[in-house]
C-alpha cells in the first residue's frame, strides 16, 4: 500500500496552486499530477499522466481514487489512423465530452480490466507503431478525442491533458480520471488541495494552462493592412489570422496607440441585434459604432473586432428576452453562454491581447465597464482605466 500512495509524486510545496512548469516536469518524469477546471463548468480535478507512463501501479491509484472509469484523451488524427469512431454520432453529454469506442488491448491481456490489462492498454493507445487489429472493441478503456487548438478552443480536461502531454515533449496521448471523495461525491477544490497534499500530487488548473499556451505561444498573425474611409473617417485596418480557430480578426485603429496618451481600447464580439439591427442591451452598452465615434472624438485609439459567431440558440434566445423581457432565461440557453466559463473568457482576453501587443499597445482606457482579469501583466498590458458609454 505505501509504494501505491507514494508513487504520484514528489512533495507538493505547502502553499496553494502549483506552477504549469511544476506540472510538466512532473509529467516528464511520468508521475501524475492533478488539473481542475473552472467552477462555472465540471468544477472537478481529474488525475493526470502521460500515457505513455502507465503503469499497473498508477492504474490501481487511479481506480482507487476516482470515479475508475479511466479515459484516453487523444488528437482525433491518431483515433482516425486507429480507426477508433466515435461513441455516438449525436453526442447529448453535458459537457459533449468526445468519447471515442472503447477498447483493450488484443495482445497480452486478459480479460481487460485489471490495472495490468488496463495500464497495456493504455499504454498501446500511446505507441506510435499500434495499429487497428491491436485493439479489441468495446473494452474497458475509454479514448476521448481532443479538440484540435487544445485548450484555447475548449477549456476541458481532454483538451488539457493532451496539451500537458505535448508541452512536456511527450506523444500528445494523456490518460485521465475525475477524483472522487469517499462517500462518492465529486471532489471539489477544497477536497482537492487536500488530497494533493496528502499524496504529494502537484496540482494546477486549465486556466493557468490556458495563460501558459498564451504567454508562450503566438496564435495570431498579421496578414493585412490597409487605410480605410469609414461613414465615422478615417481608419487603418489591420487583420489577423488565428491559427487556431482559422478565423479573421480585424482591428480598426486610429491616431497613436504608442503614444504618451494610453489610447481608447474595445475589444469587440459582434453582435448581431445591437451592431446589425441597432438593439439596445442593458449588459451590452457599447456598440461598434458607438466605439468607434468615441475613438474619432478621442484621436486615438483601436476596435479590435473578434470573430467569434454567436450561436442559433443565443440569438434565439436574446429574441426571445427583447419579447418578454420580464420572462427569466431558459436554462439550456445560459448554460450554452457559461460552458466555457474562465477559459472560454481567457481565450476572448488572449487574442485581443496578442493582436494589441502587435499594433504597440502598452497602456490603454478599456471602453467598457469595470472588470477583474487577472493575469492581465503577462501580456505587458496595463489597464489605466475603464470608459462606459456615457463616460
Amino acid at each position: 500500500m505505501s509504494n501505491v500512495l507514494s508513487l504520484p509524486g514528489k512533495a507538493a510545496p505547502a502553499s496553494g496552486l502549483n506552477s504549469i512548469e511544476e506540472l510538466l516536469e512532473e509529467l516528464r518524469a511520468g508521475r501524475m499530477v492533478i488539473v481542475m477546471d473552472d467552477e462555472d463548468r465540471e468544477n472537478e480535478g481529474d488525475l493526470i499522466m502521460p500515457a505513455e507512463c502507465a503503469t499497473a501501479e498508477a492504474v490501481a491509484f487511479m481506480i482507487r481514487h476516482t470515479s475508475g472509469i479511466i479515459c484516453v484523451p487523444m488528437e482525433e488524427e491518431r483515433l482516425l489512423r486507429l480507426d477508433l469512431p466515435q461513441m455516438v454520432q449525436a453526442n447529448s453529454e453535458s459537457q459533449r465530452t468526445a468519447f471515442a469506442v472503447s477498447v483493450d488491448l488484443s495482445l497480452g491481456t486478459t480479460t481487460g480490466v485489471s490495472s495490468s490489462d488496463r495500464a497495456a492498454t493504455i499504454r498501446g493507445l500511446a505507441d506510435r507503431s499500434s495499429a487497428p487489429q491491436d485493439f479489441a472493441r468495446p473494452g474497458h478503456i475509454f479514448p476521448l478525442r481532443s479538440r484540435k487548438g487544445g485548450v484555447l478552443v475548449r477549456a476541458g480536461h481532454t483538451e488539457a491533458s493532451v496539451d500537458l502531454c505535448r508541452l512536456a515533449g511527450l506523444q500528445p496521448v494523456g490518460v485521465l480520471c475525475e477524483v472522487m471523495n469517499d462517500d462518492g461525491t465529486m471532489a471539489r477544490r477544497a477536497q482537492l488541495e487536500a488530497f494533493a497534499k496528502r499524496h504529494h500530487l502537484k496540482i494546477g488548473t486549465i486556466a493557468d494552462l490556458i495563460r501558459y499556451r498564451l504567454r508562450n505561444e503566438r496564435s495570431v498573425e498579421r496578414i493585412a493592412e490597409h487605410s480605410i474611409q469609414t461613414e465615422l473617417g478615417e481608419f487603418r485596418l489591420y487583420a489577423y489570422e488565428d491559427r487556431v480557430s482559422l478565423d479573421v480578426h480585424l482591428a480598426l485603429a486610429r491616431g497613436r496607440l504608442d503614444g504618451p496618451e494610453a489610447p481608447l481600447v474595445r475589444v469587440h464580439l459582434p453582435d448581431t441585434l445591437r451592431d446589425v439591427l441597432g438593439v439596445r442591451h442593458v449588459q451590452r452598452a457599447w456598440t461598434l459604432r458607438a466605439a468607434m465615434r468615441r475613438i474619432v472624438e478621442a484621436g486615438n485609439g483601436v476596435v479590435v473586432i473578434l470573430r467569434q459567431q454567436e450561436s442559433p440558440r443565443d440569438l434565439a434566445e436574446a429574441v426571445r428576452v427583447l419579447a418578454a423581457p420580464s420572462q427569466p432565461a431558459v436554462q439550456g440557453a445560459e448554460r450554452t453562454t457559461q460552458t466555457e466559463g474562465e477559459g472560454s473568457v481567457l481565450r476572448t482576453f488572449g487574442v485581443g491581447a496578442q493582436i494589441l501587443k502587435d499594433l504597440g499597445v502598452r497602456r490603454m482606457r478599456v471602453l467598457s465597464a469595470p472588470k477583474q482579469m487577472h493575469g492581465i501583466s503577462a501580456f505587458d498590458l496595463e489597464v489605466e482605466g475603464y470608459v462606459g458609454e456615457e463616460g
